[in-house]
């Protein structure tokens, strides 16, 4: 696990600069680090190295290719090396080949120099993001792994291309002026994150998941990029529930095929050269994923996991039973709101670009208890979105099942009555007539969410307003464009998507490598950790996306058939409980412990003069939420996040809102 840095520039290439961006990324790779030019091409590449596999000097990097012809800069694991490195030494007319060391990486040149750079790609099975220069063809190769695991952005910067696994090597190049883009502070609040390819920069773009983009050299520092394009995507089968298309012939069948892929993708990830364990939350993924751990393990598998004493966030007693039962060699650390909110002035630092995911606050704690121990820690990270775990999909269909017959005269005048009351007044409405028990269920602002899907333009457009916070983003946010659908263009319009599909679809695609994987990876990579995701082995990313629904949902529950393997090493008692999410008390702590902070951050004064938000409505929900009449803390920390982020920039700001862009001095 390192961190990849890099330029193509027209002035003259030197070591200082590619390692002084490379060193804003010390965290992600402590060990060692190294450079490589091309002063030739105007191109340098850097890297910082946490070790992993492979601790010799053999494993430096930038690592060249024995023919010569390649050089690469590469961040995360290849867990299939081991069965690739034995295909080239079959392959080798001396029955071998000359190997260095035994890391990944010169198993990944070889396989380039052999295969070819697009064939060998798609033998990679990982976690990566990687520049690959060919020196013979000039072109510069950029790509990140199928799902998004391992971060990777680029663009242009004056006259230059660069390039690294976090924003802060970018700002680090000469006269960067970088501009905020307002449409993605839009989306910041819509969603809690960023989503692909944008960032918060204009101009600078996140690759996405399964991509690749080529930049061709002709001479020193004259560059052409080309599009990005996709070396993987999810299969779009014309019918997700053929037994055909499945190609298995009954559920005995469909429980092996799962119990196997998913132990072979465990035993590849707990190949490491230093200390290794595992995040356990107690819950179905984490809790399969340690119980797969702990059957290949001669020893006891170390487990961490973080409390809380407020016991509706609590799932550590969960995990500890499961540790129990499984044997492994488990540590807890319960959370109090002081511990919670010394994480916060740090976050703007550690996330690099805005994000408000709040659950980053306890990954980010589990993360440094689990480093104190090892220096790999394996998680159930995507099973909720392979094997249909998130509440949220049986709820997104029973709504669209109402609302789709809607004529759109009938929504419109649904709309505009249910709109023509704020959320206060349908509360002073609806609260009397209400039993106690309801009150905090049928809301005003509730009802107010409910005109926004009423909006709707399709299935796909209505999940993604229903996972949204605010709802009209572009209405607190100055100089932001509106939009008429929130969801993905690419998810719109697929008759072959059922509609449990499409929201597991906008959730692979979209919501798993921007806001999940973007945590764990920040989180882990700020205290140099590496965290692995057996789940998103591709091959077991394919079987899933392939399962008919009656193995994913049955009778109301939800992930049945990942249910069944799990049932094979941990009883059913220990695991069935209503879903839990890693979350924390944010509302409580906003009005309580976290209160002068965020007061600071919202209050008028400092919207106004950075200039990015309208105060009125960011203001109203401020005072909502502290009056205890809502519970606005999603909001809210959307909002917080970035303006803790602005405040951590240091500097003033345009206001120059009519160009929808401003600059960050």
């Amino acid at each position: 696990m390192c961190g990849v840095v890099g330029f193509i520039s027209k002035h003259p290439v030197n070591s200082d600069l590619v390692t002084k961006m490379a060193r804003t990324l010390m965290h992600r790779g402590p060990d060692d680090e190294g450079y490589w030019l091309d002063e030739g091409a105007g191109i340098a590449l850097g890297h910082r190295r946490l070790s992993i596999v492979d601790l010799s000097p053999q494993g430096h990097q930038p690592m060249q290719s024995d023919c010569g012809r390649y050089v690469i800069a590469f961040n995360g694991e290849v867990y299939n090396f081991l069965e690739l490195r034995q295909q080239l030494d079959a392959r080798a007319a001396s029955g071998a080949m000359s190997w260095r060391g035994h890391s990944d990486t010169e198993v990944m040149l070889a396989a380039i120099s052999t295969w070819g750079f697009e064939k060998a790609l798609q033998q990679f099975s990982g976690m990566f993001a990687f520049a690959l220069w060919d020196r013979q063809e000039r072109v510069l190769h950029l790509v990140r792994d199928r799902l998004g695991e391992k971060p990777l952005y680029y663009g242009e910067v004056g006259s230059s291309f660069v390039f690294g696994s976090e924003l802060k090597a970018l700002r680090a190049f000469p006269n960067s002026g970088l501009e905020i883009d307002r449409e993605a502070v839009a989306d910041l609040l819509r969603f809690g994150y960023i989503p692909s390819p944008r960032s918060i920069y204009r101009g600078i773009r996140k690759l996405e998941p399964g991509s690749l983009t080529s930049v061709q050299v002709a001479r020193a520092g004259d560059f052409r990029c080309g599009t990005p394009r996709k070396y993987w995507s999810l299969d779009r089968p014309t019918e997700h529930h053929s037994e055909s298309v499945v190609g298995i012939a009954d559920e005995a069948s469909a429980i092996e095929q799962l119990h196997t892929l998913l132990r072979d993708s465990v035993r590849r990830q707990m190949i490491s050269d230093v200390p290794l364990g595992a995040f356990l939350s107690g819950g179905i993924d984490s809790s399969a994923v340690v119980a797969l751990m702990q059957t290949q393990s001669s020893k006891p598998v170390k487990t961490f996991t973080i409390g809380f004493r407020e016991q509706d966030f609590n799932e550590a007693p969960y995990a500890k039973a499961v540790a129990a039962h499984l044997g492994t060699d488990h540590t807890e650390f319960y959370v109090t709101p002081k511990e919670a909110a010394a994480v916060i002035p740090g976050l703007a630092e550690i996330y690099d670009e805005p994000f408000a995911d709040s659950s980053q606050i306890p990954t980010i704690l589990v993360s440094r208890l689990t480093r104190r121990y090892v220096t790999v820690s394996l998680s159930g990270d995507g099973g909720d979105e392979l094997f249909a775990g998130y509440t949220r999909y049986q709820l997104g269909e029973a709504l669209w099942s109402r609302i789709r017959w809607l004529p759109q005269w009938g929504r419109r005048a649904a709309s505009m009555s249910i709109s023509a009351l704020s959320a206060q007044s349908w509360d002073r409405v609806l609260h009397p007539l209400m039993p106690g028990r309801l009150r905090s269920v049928v809301t005003g602002h509730r009802l107010h969410r409910f005109v926004q899907l009423l909006k709707a333009r399709g299935f796909g457009d209505m999940y993604a307003r229903l996972v949204s916070q605010w709802q009209r983003a572009e209405a607190v946010v100055l100089g932001a464009a509106g939009r008429e659908d929130c969801s993905a263009d690419d998810l719109e319009g697929h008759a072959e998507y059922s509609f449990l599909n499409q929201m597991r679809a906008f959730d692979i695609q979209r919501y798993l490598p921007d806001d999940l994987l973007a945590k764990v990876d920040r989180a882990s990579m700020s205290v140099s950790l590496e965290s692995r995701a057996p789940m998103l082995d591709h091959r077991l990313v394919e079987f899933a996306w392939r399962l008919p629904e009656r193995l994913l949902v049955r009778e109301g529950q939800s992930k049945w058939i990942l249910r069944q393997v799990l049932g094979r090493y941990v009883p059913k008692e220990l695991i069935d409980r209503p879903k839990a999410g890693f979350g924390m008390p944010l509302a409580k702590w906003l009005r309580e412990e976290l209160r002068e902070w965020a007061e600071h951050l919202l209050s008028e004064r400092a919207i106004r003069s950075q200039g990015f938000l309208d105060s009125v409505p960011v203001r109203t929900v401020w005072e909502q939420h502290v009056a205890g009449t809502h519970d606005r803390s999603s909001y809210l920390w959307n909002v917080l996040m970035f303006q803790a982020w602005l405040e951590g920039q240091g500097g003033t700001v345009s206001r120059d809102v009519s160009s929808g862009a401003t600059r960050a001095a």
